[in-house]
């Protein structure tokens, strides 16, 4: 079932607002399937049970849950998702506990990432006019993280965002943009701190570690007795 919307809810600043089929839309939508959520959180719950008996057996029901699952992953539940078949895990990824990845978009997550417990990836967004909420519209944009990235304990991903190869973001952390790849972020806002050479992002500016600044001194003063 489809509801009908006014004209004012088919223009917002940053999306396109229609109603229609709730499934991996990036335009605002009114779920309609609480059944497919139910039935996905049915076989997260068969996953648990399975992990908790034997790891190795398990690997099928994760395969069902998700859409994709590289070689050598292991996904410690609790797994919470809105889908499953949205989520995308590259090879040798770590995932630990209590994982919250609401996959209405696509979330894509590249190999050798480490993910630690109690992250959440939320695609999902909501209008910020009053009655277009009230509608129970909702929108949702994808996101992405590169190889070989890790996401601290507690760390939020806000809908939208791309987190570039090898980035690092700091425990607690909320991701509200874009991160570039080879840094270390953190905050709320996270924001780079630190490239792997040790340089400090300080606002617009870059600034070398105490090591890098000092030049070897090629005559040394003799010993003052």
């Amino acid at each position: 079932i489809v509801r009908m919307v006014t004209d004012y809810l088919l223009t917002t600043p940053a999306l396109t607002w229609s109603a229609c089929s709730r499934a991996t839309s990036t335009s605002p939508t009114i779920p309609t399937s609480p059944w497919q959520a139910a039935e996905r959180m049915r076989l997260a719950a068969r996953y648990q049970a399975a992990y908790l008996d034997n790891p190795a057996a398990a690997r099928p029901l994760l395969g069902e849950l998700l859409g994709a699952a590289g070689e050598g992953i292991e996904v410690r539940p609790p797994l919470y998702v809105d889908y499953g078949s949205n989520i995308t895990i590259g090879a040798r990824t770590f995932v630990n506990y209590n994982l919250t990845a609401l996959d209405v978009a696509a979330i894509t997550i590249g190999e050798d990432c480490q993910i630690g417990p109690n992250v959440q990836l939320l695609t999902p967004t909501h209008p910020l006019e009053p009655q277009p909420r009230r509608d129970k519209l909702e929108a949702a944009r994808p996101i992405a993280l590169g190889d070989n990235v890790w996401l601290g304990g507690g760390v939020i991903v806000c809908p939208g965002v791309t987190i570039g190869d090898n980035s690092v973001i700091g425990a607690g952390s909320v991701v509200t943009k874009d991160i570039p790849a080879n840094v270390v972020a953190v905050g709320n806002p996270a924001r780079p701190v630190r490239d792997p050479l040790g340089h400090v992002h300080d606002g617009h500016r870059t600034h070398r570690p105490a090591a890098a600044r000092t030049r070897p001194c090629c005559h040394p003063r003799p010993h003052r007795r």
